[in-house]
C-alpha cells in the first residue's frame, strides 16, 4: 500500500509539473517577433533622440512603457503623494569639469594635454599642495604617513583595476588628490586621453543625494614625462621603489610641491525608472524582478544614438515580458510570486537608475529573491559567436548555485540556446559583472542573472539601429528569460544561497 501511496504522489507531481510546463509554452508563445519590434521600432526611432537620461527623447521612453504597463492590467506600485504611479522620480546631478590643469614650476599643462582629470571635486581656484609617494598605493604604503590634504603620487601602470583601488585607499586616508602615472608611455596615454575625452566633456552625472562631496578631490592620470617634469631624478627610483622598495625606503623619497586647479558647472537632473507590478498568490510576498535600461546615449550634433540593441532589446524584452504574465495571470494562470518589470534610467550614466532603486527600494529587498537584467540582447558577437544562437550569462553562479542549476535546466527544456560563460570569469578584463544594472541587486546579496551577447562594432555608435537586431534569435533569448522567470515564480522555493 505503501509503495502505491508513493507511486500516486510521484505521479500527481508529475502531472503538476507537465501541466506548469505546458502553460509555461502557452504564454511564452505569446512573445513574438512582431511583438518585439514594435515596441522597439518606437524606442530606437529618431523621435525618441537616443533616450539621453533627463532629456525629451528619455521622457518619450517613459511615457511609451509606462502606458504599455497600463495597458497590459500592470498595478502602479510607486506611491507619490496622494496617487500611485509608474514612475520612481530618480533625482540627479550633472556636472561638467570646465577646466583642470597641473602647474609645475613655470609650466601648465591643461586638462587632456599630458594629463586628464578623472574626478568630481572643485578648487575654487588655485591650490598648492605638498606631494606624497605611496609606490603602487597599497595601504601598508601609507603606515607613518600622514597624506591628510595632501596629494599623493603613485604608479600602477596598465591596471586599471589597481588604479581605482588606489584611488580608494588614497582617500580613506585623506588625501587631497591623487597622481597616478597609469600608462607606461606618453603615446599609450594619449589614447587613454583619445577614449576618454568625449565622454568627460559630456560631463558626469550621479545621484543627487543632497550631500556635499567630500574633501578627497579625484585623480589626474598623466604622461611620465610629466611626472619627470615633476620629480626630476627622482623618477627612475620611484619606479624601482613601486615594484621592489620597502616602506622605509619609499619614506626616504624626498618630497616636492605642486598646483593645480579644478573647475566645474553642476546643474540638477529629473529623471525616472518606470515600473509595473504584478501580484502574486499564495507567495506574493516575495518577488522576482525583470529589469534592462531605457536609456541610451542621447545625439552629438545631427547623431542620433539611437542604442536599438543598447539596450533597447532589452527594454523591448521587459514590454513583452509583462504582457504575457499579464495575460497568464488575466486567464486565471498567474504567478504564485509576484513580478515587477523595471526599466531604469541613467545606466549608461553610472547604474544611476538601479543605484537609487537599491537604496529606495519599492519592495523590500529581502523579499526580492532574484533580479534578471537584460542589456543587449538583439545582435551577435560577430568576432566571436558569428551565426550562433548563444547568449553570455553573468553572475548565476555568483551567489546562488541553485539558481545557476535552474537556468541550466530550463534552457535545456525549451530552448536550447548556447549558454556561453566567458565574461563570467572573475579575471575578464570586461568585468561585466559590475557594469549592468543587476550588480545594485548582487551587492544587496540578491542572486541575478545578467543576459547579454557581448560587444559589437555598433556598439555606442550612431550605427546601433534597429535593422540589425537579428530577430530569431533576439526571439528565443527573450524567451529563455520568460522560462526562467515563470520557474522562479511558480516553484515551492526561493534559490538558495551558496554559502563559501
Amino acid at each position: 500500500m505503501k509503495k502505491i501511496f508513493l507511486s500516486l504522489l510521484t505521479l500527481a507531481a508529475l502531472n503538476v509539473q507537465a501541466q506548469q510546463s505546458e502553460l509555461a509554452m502557452k504564454y511564452a508563445n505569446t512573445i513574438t517577433t512582431d511583438d518585439l519590434f514594435d515596441y522597439l521600432g518606437i524606442l530606437a526611432s529618431d523621435a525618441l533622440e537616443g533616450r539621453e537620461t533627463g532629456e525629451r527623447g528619455q521622457r518619450m521612453a517613459a511615457a511609451l512603457i509606462s502606458h504599455h504597463f497600463q495597458s497590459e492590467g500592470l498595478v502602479a506600485p510607486v506611491k507619490n503623494g496622494d496617487q500611485m504611479s509608474y514612475y520612481q522620480n530618480v533625482p540627479l546631478v550633472s556636472s561638467k569639469i570646465t577646466k583642470a590643469y597641473l602647474k609645475i614650476g613655470k609650466k601648465q599643462y591643461d586638462n587632456f594635454n599630458k594629463t586628464v582629470f578623472v574626478g568630481t571635486g572643485v578648487t575654487n581656484g588655485e591650490m598648492d599642495t605638498q606631494i606624497v609617494f605611496v609606490g603602487n598605493g597599497d595601504a601598508a604604503n601609507y603606515e607613518g604617513i600622514d597624506v591628510a590634504g595632501k596629494a599623493v603620487l603613485l604608479f600602477t601602470e596598465n591596471n586599471y583595476r589597481k588604479t581605482v583601488s588606489a584611488s580608494k585607499v588614497a582617500a580613506e586616508k585623506g588625501a587631497k588628490l591623487v597622481l597616478v602615472v597609469r600608462t607606461s608611455t606618453d603615446e599609450m596615454l594619449e589614447e587613454l586621453i583619445t577614449s576618454y575625452r568625449g565622454y568627460l566633456e559630456a560631463g558626469r552625472m550621479s545621484v543627487d543625494t543632497g550631500i556635499e562631496a567630500d574633501e578627497y578631490l579625484g585623480m589626474f592620470y598623466t604622461a611620465p614625462s610629466l611626472m619627470k617634469d615633476l620629480v626630476g631624478k627622482n623618477y627612475e627610483k620611484l619606479k624601482e621603489l613601486t615594484d621592489n622598495g620597502s616602506v622605509s625606503e619609499i619614506q626616504k623619497v624626498k618630497q616636492g610641491k605642486f598646483a593645480f586647479g579644478i573647475e566645474k558647472e553642476v546643474k540638477k537632473i529629473k529623471s525616472e525608472n518606470v515600473m509595473g507590478y504584478l501580484e502574486g498568490t499564495d507567495l506574493k510576498d516575495e518577488l522576482v524582478v525583470i529589469t534592462s535600461h531605457y536609456d541610451h546615449l542621447g545625439r552629438r550634433g545631427d547623431k542620433i544614438f539611437n542604442g536599438a540593441d543598447d539596450d533597447g532589446s532589452g527594454t523591448a524584452g521587459v514590454m513583452e515580458l509583462a504582457q504575457a504574465f499579464a495575460m497568464a495571470k488575466a486567464e486565471g494562470n498567474g504567478p504564485r510570486r509576484s513580478l515587477l518589470f523595471l526599466a531604469f534610467t541613467g545606466e549608461e550614466k553610472g547604474l544611476l537608475g538601479s543605484e537609487y532603486y537599491a537604496d529606495h527600494p519599492v519592495f523590500p529587498l529581502a523579499n526580492t529573491i532574484t533580479n534578471l537584467n537584460m542589456d543587449m540582447i538583439g545582435r551577435n558577437d560577430e568576432d566571436n559567436y558569428k551565426d550562433k544562437d548563444y547568449v553570455c550569462l553573468v553572475g548565476s553562479d555568483k551567489l546562488s548555485q541553485e539558481l545557476h542549476d535552474i537556468s541550466e535546466q530550463v534552457n535545456a527544456t525549451y530552448t536550447n540556446l548556447d549558454l556561453n560563460y566567458v565574461y563570467n570569469d572573475e579575471n575578464h578584463p570586461e568585468q561585466i559583472y559590475y557594469r549592468s544594472d543587476h550588480w545594485n541587486f548582487a551587492k544587496n546579496g540578491i542572486p541575478v542573472i545578467f543576459y547579454t551577447t557581448g560587444s559589437h562594432d555598433d556598439y555606442h555608435k550612431e550605427t546601433d539601429t534597429i535593422e540589425k537586431i537579428e530577430k530569431d534569435v533576439y526571439l528565443q533569448r527573450t524567451k529563455l528569460v520568460f522560462y526562467t522567470a515563470w520557474e522562479l515564480v511558480n516553484r515551492d522555493k526561493r534559490p538558495a544561497l551558496t554559502v563559501k
